[in-house]
């Protein structure tokens, strides 16, 4: 009996067995192939938990320590492993507190299913104790919610929520369950997963002609540019990505969440865009008279001034979502599906070729780069240490294999400048909603996702204080995290911008922290804190090396700044390099 066999007898309806909500709750989520939960407890979830109990050794369950903490690691979870993160919250404060995730996972498109408790269905609207409007409140940040009062519905309420966050292009769902319906019994007839919605067409349909058009527009370009985002990661077209191109031969740049789909240091691989992106792919631009965008979806820190963007070249766009054609940036031809499918169909009318004297220019704007920016923060004649030549050493030790989880800030943009990624799926940061305090929980849900991966949380000073509590989950379930704090003693890209945009206005970015090295010894993890560039190769040997959780603490420069960037209001080809 091969798989498929298997798995439609498992799908086939079977005699009815009564049981609770909260029972068939579990046993879908078994179904779905579930292997890990990130919740808090509280009195409107009290009975799912209760079930829960017997059902410890199926479902493994993480206790965190926050909520949000909680669904930022489902979040590292979904964005490590390819699979749909899940989190429980109760009722009231434990669901808004997911809201900042929701968010956070809806504009990065990550699939996410979080269960909230409700208060029994009869006192809905009373504002009964720890009652929210869960749903009005999640709705602009899901991609689908739902209310349950009656047990009868989770089955299939709970199937087509799975349908929908990983389906086309994925994002988060909630499912709201009043007390009584967790409570109810009914005659559970079987799980079946669900594989259609009536309207909802989770992959358009490709085009032929459209995809002849945009291999037209490529054959005859002269100097073609690629951007590419996480829609290659999502739609797990790494692999055709690839192909296309060393066939095409295009210079190719990505976005922030798009790193590691191929490997830093490819030929064709030529930079981040964006803000803090690369000179060159940002300068050349608007010098591309072809521009193939697939899947990213022209973010503003991207594009900056819209009116001064790319207007020299043609677009094509390869996008899974129609919304995003069109949104931002005028389309000559869109390529409405899939990537994973649209790709190869690509790939079959581009001519091959090199681009080398196109190609030369990128690299000749390396060279500048490196010699005005580069050289100084990786190999610094400071005493002073930088963020930068720590995320070298890093690679230098893990040789690019690790998964970098990021906060926001500077060393987000450093890291993700400097981090070699070899793999696809080793970059996870908070992208469209900038999250501070992102980068504890996630890289928790990310080890999860990855077991065997070496799990690096890179954090700044001041994201580090707003998740700390995290570290309690990391001591209790044992969770091999290794939390590498880079401490410039500031809000380190708030005091950029007031330095360069504010006249040195520095207003309340000093922030104090406490001695890390400390809490983390109350937390019972070992670690150690470093100021001097002969003792900072040692202690990153040592904390990567170490067989579990490790903080270490690096002091650097108070001041420095993140270069290249393109001000605010600029267009990518005013991007400054000092």
């Amino acid at each position: 009996m091969d798989t498929a066999q298997k798995e439609q007898i498992a799908q086939e309806p079977k005699a009815s067995v009564e049981m609770t909500g909260s029972v068939a709750l579990l046993e879908g989520l078994i179904a779905e192939g579930v292997d890990t939960i990130f919740g808090y407890p509280g009195g409107a979830i009290m009975p799912i938990y209760d079930a829960l109990y017997d059902y410890m050794d199926k479902l493994n369950h993480v206790l965190v320590r926050h909520e949000q903490g909680g669904i930022h690691a489902g979040q590292g979870y979904a964005r490590t492993s390819g699979k749909v993160g899940v989190v429980f919250a109760t009722s009231g404060p434990g669901a808004t507190n997911l809201v900042t995730g929701l968010a956070d996972a809806q504009i990065d498109s990550t699939p996410l299913v979080c269960i909230t408790g409700q208060v029994f269905a009869h006192l809905l609207g009373t504002d009964a104790f720890q009652e929210t409007d869960v749903i009005n409140i999640t709705t602009p940040v899901t991609k689908w919610n739902y209310q349950i009062t009656d047990a009868t519905e989770i089955p299939e309420v709970l199937a087509k929520a799975f349908y929908i966050a990983k389906s086309g292009r994925p994002g988060p769902v909630l499912i709201d369950i009043t007390k009584n319906a967790q409570l109810q019994k009914f005659n559970f007839e079987g799980y079946v997963k669900c594989d259609h919605i009536r309207s909802y067409r989770p992959r358009p349909h490709v085009r032929q002609e459209y995809v002849q058009a945009a291999a037209d527009l490529i054959n005859q370009a002269k100097k073609p540019f690629i951007l590419w985002g996480q829609g290659v990661i999502l739609g797990s077209a790494e692999q055709e990505f690839k192909a296309f191109i060393e066939k095409s031969g295009i210079p190719s740049a990505w976005t922030v969440l798009g790193a590691g789909a191929i490997p830093t240091d490819h030929p064709l691989n030529v930079g981040m865009l964006g803000m803090h992106g690369n000179y060159g792919p940002n300068v050349l631009t608007n010098e591309c008279d072809v521009l193939i965008a697939i899947g990213m979806r022209f973010d503003d820190r991207v594009t900056g001034r819209l009116d001064k963007y790319a207007k020299q070249a043609k677009v094509v766009h390869l996008d899974i979502d129609p919304a995003e054609i069109d949104k931002n940036v005028k389309t000559t031809v869109p390529v409405w599906g899939d990537c994973k499918e649209t790709l190869p169909l690509l790939t079959e009318l581009v001519e091959a070729k090199q681009h080398t004297e196109w190609l030369a220019k990128f690299n000749d704007y390396m060279r500048q780069e490196v010699e005005a920016v580069i050289k100084d923060e990786l190999f610094p004649t400071s005493d002073e240490l930088t963020m930068g030549e720590v995320i070298q050493l890093v690679n230098e030790l893990t040789k690019g294999e690790a998964i970098i989880v990021t906060d926001v800030g500077q060393h987000q943009m450093v890291a993700c400048r400097y981090a070699k990624f070899n793999n696809t799926r080793s970059n996870v940061t908070s992208g469209g909603l900038g999250t501070m305090g992102f980068s504890l929980p996630a890289a928790i849900g990310a080890k999860y996702g990855a077991p065997d991966k070496e799990v690096i949380a890179v954090i700044g000073d001041g994201g580090v204080q707003m998740t700390i509590q995290e570290l309690g989950t990391i001591m209790q379930f044992g969770v091999a995290v290794k939390v590498l704090i880079l401490n410039n003693q500031f809000l380190g890209m708030v005091r950029q911008w007031q330095q360069l945009f504010h006249d040195k206005r520095y207003s309340f970015v000093n922030i104090t922290s406490p001695d890390y090295v400390k809490v983390a010894e109350g937390y019972r993890i070992p670690g150690q804190s470093v100021k001097e560039r002969e003792a900072l190769k040692a202690a990153l040997k040592t904390m990567i090396e170490h067989e579990g959780a490790y903080l270490l603490e690096v002091m650097v420069t108070k001041e420095n700044n993140v270069f290249p960037m393109v001000p605010q209001g600029c267009s990518v080809s005013e991007i400054r390099l000092k």
